[in-house]
């Protein structure tokens, strides 16, 4: 079975950070990219950022490059998202996903993946 697990979501004010976290299971973690998505009401999905650990790759939205860091926890099948001068318009709820290697970078850019987890939400008041 698996499971993708978000955890870390809740209620911040403009400029201050949050840590996101991605518990991962059921799945060859090593042979997946990790993605973070976000979505709200009335727009359709949009990518955050990946990470491809075994070939030491990541990928960034460009309004986030520069304040959000994705990174995987050592050996453990858990990524994180550091998410730091936050701003109103990066509320939302945020999808961890595992996208196949192979064809990562294409799925990143569509808003697709293999398997997702149910989500948190993220708000970010002025």
């Amino acid at each position: 079975e698996v499971q993708i697990v978000e955890s870390g979501g809740g209620l911040v004010q403009a400029g201050e950070s949050l840590r996101l976290s991605c518990a991962a299971s059921g799945f060859a973690f090593d042979d997946y990219a990790i993605a973070w998505f976000r979505q709200v009401p009335g727009k359709e999905r949009e990518r955050v950022a990946c990470i491809m650990s075994r070939i030491n790759k990541t990928l960034y939205r460009d309004s986030v490059r520069g304040r959000f860091t994705i990174s995987r926890d050592g050996t453990k099948n858990k990524v994180d998202l550091q998410m730091n001068s936050q701003k109103p318009e990066d509320t939302a709820v945020y999808y961890c996903a595992a996208l196949r290697a192979e064809d990562y970078k294409i799925q990143f850019l569509k808003g697709t993946a293999d398997y997702w987890g149910q989500g948190t939400q993220v708000t970010v008041s002025s």
